[in-house]
């Protein structure tokens, strides 16, 4: 990358990194902290932790779409702005309706496709892939961080504590947007990073991408849930303060890292993603029912939320992977919009469902509830074709003068390892899906048609 487009993409993944922050801190603490806000149940516990999905879903795509009209920044000012009044809100109450409403203001800022969109405006097509993965690893980074930092700023500072420093970032997200991300020249339609109207039909018909997404509605709507019991088992069965669920959480988090490292290698090196996927939904599902039996032993239940962070981390960093290699040529974009739409969905409806749950069952129903998700999942996973092993690649097209556009697309197909092209004649792009084993780059440079060195 040159010196632009590094810092346009550490900008702009700072400002994902402290909205999902902002997100995620409370989740670990809400159930123990928030039991003191007035008309607080546990179904409305459940439900504020679960809003924010909501709206984020509903919203996620218009949002894209919108910045193509009236300009990336504005509309992330706008995002930022609702994140900010929604923490500001959450936090100035005692109430948990009013929580509830915060906390689905929250999740109104629904700025992530228009992040990425701005982020291909500012780099180039050959660096868009290592410009996504920084992106990524940020978000993963932040949701680590949350579950240390919950418990610390919650002892410390209470729920209101949490959602004021919410408020803060998101203020300090629009400065970073505003001082350090650059403001580009046009606006480029990718088909890599932005939904399209066109292509949503064909991405939502497609059982390999339905199954994908599933797997995320699945995975976040276990997760949510998740946290509906187990701060509370650690401090009411287990006897360790809220104070110090933060090092039981480092802890995990890190080791269940490293973990789960060797399956992703084995799973891209060895061609065995199917295997390792079904592997880590078993491991998290046994987890789950494992929770139901859990005693009075800190150390039992350590190692039963290292395996399902191990998994959770495993599949967590998969399904992106899967969905791009999956998403049919230049539906990538829109590809990943209804996997997010997916994921935050489940988000709310774990919150809400564990919620209920939690109060007219109690905690085994709410266990269960994730343990019969995370079965069904493994049914579906099971019975799912071998993941196809294809990458994207984006070609920057030449003039076309002496031959047509079909005649291109003719000639790329005939190539060993092209499995689909689609051209984008506006942008003169072509979006191929190729099989490294098979596909040699150095093919495209025999074509007069190929502009040279702007394959990614």
């Amino acid at each position: 990358m040159n010196a632009l487009e590094k810092r346009s993409v550490m900008a702009l993944a700072s400002v994902y990194a402290m909205r999902m922050l902002g997100l995620f801190m409370v989740m670990p603490v809400f159930v123990l902290l928030g039991a003191d806000l007035q008309g607080a149940t546990p179904a409305l516990l459940g439900l504020a932790i679960g809003a924010y999905g909501l709206s984020q879903a509903m919203l996620q795509i218009p949002f894209g779409l919108l910045s193509d009209r009236v300009g990336r920044k504005k509309m992330i000012y706008l995002g930022l702005i609702l994140f900010a009044c929604g923490s500001l809100l959450a936090a100035s109450t005692d109430s948990i309706y009013v929580v509830i409403a915060g906390r689905i203001l929250q999740g109104a800022g629904a700025i992530a496709s228009v992040l990425m969109a701005l982020l291909s405006d500012l780099t180039r097509e050959e660096e868009r892939t290592k410009a996504m993965a920084t992106v990524g690893i940020s978000i993963g980074l932040s949701f680590s961080v949350s579950l240390v930092l919950g418990p610390l700023l919650g002892a410390a500072w209470g729920l209101s504590g949490i959602f004021y420093l919410t408020a803060v970032m998101a203020v300090l997200a629009i400065i970073v947007v505003a001082r350090l991300v650059p403001s580009p020249h046009t606006q480029k339609a990718s088909a890599d990073t932005q939904p399209a109207r066109e292509m949503v039909r064909k991405v939502v018909t497609d059982g390999r991408l339905l199954r994908l997404d599933f797997g995320i509605f699945v995975l976040h709507f276990v997760l949510t849930a998740l946290f509906l019991v187990f701060p509370t088992m650690l401090q009411d069965q287990l006897g360790l303060a809220s104070r110090s669920h933060w090092w039981f959480y480092l802890s995990v988090m890190v080791l269940s890292f490293f973990a789960m490292v060797p399956f992703i290698i084995v799973g891209e090196k060895k061609r065995k993603m199917k295997p390792v996927l079904c592997l880590a939904i078993a491991v998290m599902m046994i987890a789950t029912a494992a929770m139901t039996g859990l005693g009075t032993d800190v150390w039992q239940a350590w190692g039963i939320l290292f395996f399902f962070f191990m998994a959770f981390n495993l599949l967590e960093a998969s399904l992106p992977s899967l969905i791009s290699k999956e998403a049919p040529a230049a539906s990538k974009g829109t590809a990943m919009g209804v996997y997010s739409t997916s994921q935050f969905l489940g988000a709310f409806l774990g919150g809400a469902l564990g919620g209920y749950l939690l109060q007219s069952i109690g905690v085994d129903g709410v266990l269960w509830l994730m343990a019969g998700g995370l079965s069904v999942w493994l049914l579906t996973a099971l019975t799912m074709p071998a993941p196809s092993y294809t990458t994207s690649l984006v070609v920057q097209l030449e003039e076309i003068v002496d031959e047509t556009f079909d005649d291109v697309v003719h000639q790329l197909r005939k190539l060993p390892g092209v499995q689909d092209v689609v051209i984008v004649e506006d942008s003169s792009t072509a979006y191929l899906k190729v099989d490294r084993l098979h596909f040699q780059e150095d093919q495209l440079a025999h074509f007069e048609f190929v502009r040279q060195g702007k394959g990614s």
